[in-house]
């Protein structure tokens, strides 16, 4: 019996073992845990901060995969659940702009590029152009968002700490 596999979860196993995703991984700046279709969980790493993780699961939706933006949301990788809100990222000003545990109930991040965020800020494509999906680019637009912010001054460690 032969499977087939959808476009859309062939498209983002291509991305996952492409070069530009491995070096990120050698990097160390991120990794993949599992796709469970049309779920992928990666960890991102964050800078070092006192009472705080060395990196961030987010379970992504990549259904529609690469033409339709993925969304992610925060997740508890050691036991297969949404990340509790005093475990998020904290910091002063932009880190908590992002990561909104009351924006869509915590299903996903306060990012352009994100599936369910961008819907309804039809502004943002003028005004965070550099911040839009970009299907050429797929889960690297990303996550290379999430690794920048998780490793700025402004990022601060947990909401709980």
């Amino acid at each position: 019996m032969t499977v087939v596999v959808p476009p859309d979860q062939l498209l983002l196993a291509a991305d996952l073992a492409a070069p530009e995703f491995r070096r990120g991984e050698i990097e160390g700046k991120w990794h993949h845990i599992e796709t469970a279709w049309p779920h992928a969980t990666i960890a991102v790493s964050a800078a070092k901060r006192p009472h705080a993780p060395d990196e961030f699961g987010f379970r992504f939706e990549c259904s529609g995969y690469r033409h339709t933006p993925a969304t992610a949301q925060p997740w508890d990788v050691a036991a297969r659940r949404a990340l509790p809100a005093p475990h998020w990222p904290a910091g002063r000003s932009i880190v908590p702009s992002v990561f909104r545990p009351d924006w869509k109930g915590g299903q996903c991040l306060y990012l352009p590029c994100d599936r369910m965020s961008i819907e309804g800020h039809g502004d943002w494509i003028h005004k965070h152009p550099n911040r839009l999906w970009q299907p050429q680019r797929g889960i690297l637009c990303y996550l290379e968002q999430l690794y920048d912010l998780l490793n700025q001054d402004d990022y601060s460690g947990i909401r709980g700490s």
